[in-house]
């Protein structure tokens, strides 16, 4: 059995990144923020870093009562916040779309959204009222202000017809407009990233970083205003928020040199063949897959399961991210949760070898995975080289996942520059609380200039 194991760790090696590969990762991933950022390079540029106009984070002042709408997938959240001395009051509900106005007009969408609002101002008692309205918007966006984005694309299954290309903030105006019943002053547009730094930012004023790891994985950080050569708005301020959009870091064959056949395997098959090359080494939307072809591989060889593999493990999609985490969750020597995952997926005639070796496949995933997003994180701080920040993270894979946030915190202290310091916090609600206090942050700022 010895030797089995053996070859497996072998087979698994390919999974394994050097300090070499990802000080090289590093350096990459730098050169394309650079080229995100510059006027000449930015049209070509892998790694958009997509300028804000976010350049005020919160400072724990920010009073008043807001709404919030966090639109990202098939449901959508409508949500008020009150805003008091160090506390908030939040209520939300959330709201079904349709697969028929998924995939109809724009018009139709918003009129959707417009009228449960509308419903929610009724049912809060704030019909009356004139409100202001943080958006959260998770789909590819070119930001023109902070009340102005530009759809790049539908993702997520939807595909509403005349929204690519045009403003969606106009739109969800329109809607509103039409009704004439309600009065929302839409003050911000922002994806969930960004959401995460502006929910952390409010309780510790030195996060300048929010990363999702979770479905997909994105960050954005705070930029020197004279670094964003793009930026056409208020001169002045030091400071300017970047949505870097670095799941597509790795698009141009940058990463190829640690892909593996599972990677390629995993992007062959996906949706958006040739997009998103580093999210999908990372998030959780993959992880689960990129196991289960380790296995199969495994299998095949006849090192795995005594060579028999089941109708299940031969299915793609069937090996769910969620096992990688309940599987790394059982204590050295324990194989429960193991046993559990391998039955469900009509493995029951696993050995306790098998399941060792199960477990170490997803430990190898799971830690490439983290020290990918490690290499980023380290990046960005050793780009903005300053002495102390704080991390805001949200996520599935990082708040359920038993031992990323060790794996990352171990990694990123080796990879930072010496005296740059470095405090991961868990994001409380990002795209709900983070989009109303964009919007609170936009009216404090308002109020100062009037």
């Amino acid at each position: 059995m010895r030797q089995a194991r053996d070859v497996i760790r072998e087979e698994s090696e390919v999974l394994h990144l050097t300090d070499k590969q990802i000080k090289e990762i590093m350096s990459r991933l730098h050169n394309d923020l650079v080229k995100g950022l510059g006027k000449d390079t930015h049209a070509n540029s892998i790694v958009k870093c997509w300028i804000t106009y976010i350049q005020d984070l919160p400072n724990g002042k920010e009073r008043g009562k807001f709404l919030a709408l966090d639109l990202g997938g098939t449901n959508f959240r409508v949500l008020i916040i009150n805003l008091g001395a160090n506390h908030f009051d939040m209520q939300s509900k959330i709201y079904a779309i349709p697969n028929h106005i998924m995939t109809g007009s724009g018009v139709a969408l918003f009129d959707h959204i417009a009228e449960c609002l509308a419903n929610f101002m009724k049912e809060h008692d704030v019909y009356a009222e004139r409100l202001a309205l943080g958006f959260t918007f998770s789909f590819p966006l070119q930001q023109l202000g902070l009340t102005k984005g530009i759809l790049q694309r539908w993702t997520k299954g939807f595909s509403c017809s005349g929204v690519v290309g045009e403003d969606v903030v106009q739109g969800l105006k329109d809607a509103i407009a039409r009704r004439g019943d309600v009065q929302i002053d839409i003050c911000a547009i922002q994806n969930d990233t960004t959401g995460t730094l502006m929910s952390c930012a409010w309780k510790n004023h030195n996060c300048k970083i929010g990363l999702i790891v979770g479905t997909g994985s994105n960050a954005c950080y705070v930029e020197k205003t004279e670094n964003c050569e793009l930026f056409d708005g208020e001169p002045g301020k030091p400071d300017l928020l970047i949505n870097t959009e670095w799941g597509a870091f790795g698009d141009d064959g940058a990463l190829d040199f640690v892909r593996t056949e599972f990677d390629r395997e995993v992007d062959n098959n996906s949706i958006n063949k040739g997009k998103q090359i580093q999210e999908k080494m990372i998030s959780g939307m993959y992880m689960g897959e990129l196991v289960r072809l380790a296995l199969v591989k495994l299998t095949k060889m006849g090192l795995l399961f005594g060579g028999r593999g089941s109708d299940l493990l031969f299915q793609r999609g069937s090996f769910y991210t969620k096992y990688v985490s309940e599987i790394e969750s059982d204590k050295p020597g324990d194989f429960t949760s193991c046993m559990e995952v391998l039955e469900e997926l009509g493995l029951s005639h696993a050995s306790e070898a098998d399941m060792a070796a199960v477990r170490h496949v997803c430990e190898c995933v799971s830690r490439r995975a983290a020290h990918l997003v490690s290499a980023g994180i380290a990046c960005l701080l050793n780009k903005m080289n300053e002495p102390r920040v704080t991390v805001g993270i949200d996520g599935s894979v990082y708040r359920f996942h038993p031992h990323f946030h060790t794996l990352m915190c171990e990694k990123i202290a080796q990879l930072v520059r010496p005296g740059i310091q470095f405090d991961p916090m868990l994001s409380e609600d990002g795209s709900g609380r983070g989009a109303a206090l964009v919007a609170a942050v936009a009216c404090r700022q308002s109020s100062t200039v009037a």
